[in-house]
Order: structure tokens, then C-alpha cells, then sequence
């Protein structure tokens, strides 16, 4: 059974750059999310995105995204 305890893979400097590996972890059949903020837009310099997946996945995605992400 897998755990729904959701774990920060990597933050990356823009929204965009973890949409990318969001798509590599999805044709890898890893589910994963984006949290980002930065108020509507109105702070732009706070674009920053966390790209989270479940504990059980975490290994997983790690080794499908390689040297791709930062910690």
C-alpha cells in the first residue's frame, strides 16, 4: 500500500523549470505536484516551485531525473 505523505523532490527557480520535470517523472508513471506562491503573480520574484511526490515514489523519482534537479 503506498503512503499519501507528500515529500519536497526539489525546489526549482521557476515554475516552468518544474513543470519540465514533472513531465519526465510523468512518462515515468510518478505522480508528483507543484506548490508554488507568489501572490497572484504580484511577486514575481518569488517564483520558486517545490515539486513534491509521495514518500514511496521519492527514490524512484530521484534516480529518473538524474542530475536535473536541485535539492
Amino acid at each position: 500500500m503506498k503512503t499519501t505523505e507528500l515529500v519536497v523532490l526539489s525546489t526549482f527557480r521557476s515554475v516552468t523549470d518544474a513543470q519540465i520535470a514533472k513531465g519526465i517523472l510523468a512518462e515515468m508513471q510518478i505522480e508528483s505536484s507543484i506548490r508554488s506562491d507568489n501572490a497572484g503573480g504580484m511577486y514575481p520574484a518569488l517564483d520558486s516551485a517545490d515539486l513534491l511526490v509521495r514518500a514511496d515514489d521519492a527514490e524512484r523519482a530521484r534516480e529518473a531525473l538524474g542530475g536535473r534537479h536541485r535539492p
